[in-house]
């Protein structure tokens, strides 16, 4: 099966931080590759996990995917992304 997702990548400190928000999966490189990396093999043993208890399903619907043929579609997208800055206390 396809599915795409979206990598957001942080830097906090010396640490790289690759985020998925569609699926709430979260890891951490020295690099930015290396935590890219890390988040797509923890999205693999997660899904491999799931899909062994027969739990896939349901967490890829709650997360707003469906299955169409072999592909794995989300029914929401991002369109935008912006940084603000507001004053508070």
């Amino acid at each position: 099966m396809n599915l795409n997702v979206t990598i957001e990548v942080w830097r906090k400190g010396k640490w790289y931080i690759a985020k998925c928000p569609e699926l709430d999966f979260i890891s951490q490189g020295k690099t930015c590759e290396e935590a890219k990396s890390n988040l797509l093999e923890v999205i693999q043993i997660q899904f491999e996990e799931m899909n062994e208890i027969g739990a896939l399903d349901e967490y890829l619907a709650e997360c707003g995917y469906e299955k169409q043929n072999n592909t794995i579609i989300l029914n929401t997208e991002m369109i935008g992304f912006e940084k603000h800055s507001l004053q508070v206390a």
